[in-house]
């Protein structure tokens, strides 16, 4: 469905180093910068990439707004929640584990980057 999906940043040095942790530990390797300075991170499925605004105004978080990223397990997802936390992230909503509702048992872990976009690792149990 999804091509790529681009978040700000307001210091890219500091969201590389948080992506390229989380991102590393789903085996994903280091982001790529281009020459306008955008950075991606490329799989076989699609692309994540962060930028500092081309408007010249500070990155912000969309209110509201969740990417999630899959992870095989809920072990996977622990290492990605403490990457991140140990990189700069800071966990929101509840601690990450199990939950159930409508839409059957999943395991949830959340953080916000260093520029405050809301992310989430997610599998479906």
């Amino acid at each position: 469905m999804f091509s790529h999906i681009m978040v700000g940043a307001n210091d890219l040095a500091e969201s590389k180093r948080f992506y390229d942790a989380v991102l590393g530990a789903l085996g994903i390797g280091p982001g790529a910068l281009d020459d306008k300075g955008r950075c991606f991170y490329f799989t076989e499925k699609g692309v994540f990439a962060i930028s500092v605004p081309i408007d010249g105004n500070p990155a912000c978080h969309g209110n509201g707004s969740t990417i999630g990223f899959a992870v095989s397990d809920p072990a996977q997802g622990d290492a990605w929640h403490a990457a991140g936390v140990a990189n700069g992230g800071i966990t929101c909503e509840d601690p990450p584990g199990i939950r159930e509702g409508e839409m059957g048992k999943m395991y949830l872990a959340y953080l916000r980057d260093p520029a405050g976009n809301k992310i989430c690792a997610l599998k479906r149990m």
